[in-house]
């Protein structure tokens, strides 16, 4: 699998130009690494092209895969597609000014190497949603369960403090009529 750097001298050869960019990358392991709960990654494919000046490189990318996550409830692996669309400009000196878009990432060279690895490992971590739910999940009929303990949703811990407010324990009924004796 290729890795997406380039140095500043191979760049510059596109200098007014676009270059295209189409290429699968295994970034697996470095996924895995800055989040744990990543369980799996599959190649990730970027497609886009590159606008190169004397001062900056603008990538325009467009970053598809598929991650490997547990399920918030179940813990079962859930297939997590990534799509994203980005734009990502690359400065060759930092002490260059500019005037662009405030919603765009401007990012600077180490030495002479523009690597995107990094940016895209960022902005599929981005991606990663708080929970996600595998179908059986979704399905309340079919949460896991065990000897004494179960997985309820909201809305059932709702429904069962609907419940136990309409139905008096027996064992507790005469001292409810002992109650309303004293009123």
């Amino acid at each position: 699998m290729n890795s997406l750097k380039w140095s500043t001298i191979q760049l510059q050869k596109y200098r007014g130009k676009s270059m295209d960019i189409n290429e699968t990358i295994d970034l697996a392991e470095a996924l895995k690494n800055r989040d744990p709960q990543i369980r799996d990654v599959s190649p990730i494919h970027v497609i886009g092209n590159a606008n190169i000046t004397s001062e900056k490189v603008t990538f325009h990318l467009h970053i598809t895969g598929k991650l490997i996550l547990p399920c918030s409830r179940t813990l079962v692996d859930v297939d997590y597609p990534i799509d994203v669309h980005s734009t990502e400009i690359f400065h060759y000196q930092s002490s260059t000014s500019y005037d662009e878009e405030d919603d765009v990432e401007i990012h600077h060279t180490q030495g002479d190497v523009v690597d995107l690895d990094p940016v895209i490992i960022e902005l599929i971590l981005l991606e990663i949603p708080i929970q996600v739910f595998s179908e059986q999940a979704k399905d309340d009929q079919h949460l896991p369960s065990g000897t004494e303990w179960e997985v309820v949703t909201e809305d059932q811990v709702k429904q069962d403090e609907e419940n136990k407010e309409k139905k008096i324990d027996p064992r507790l009924a005469g001292l409810a009529k002992f109650f309303d004796e004293q009123s």
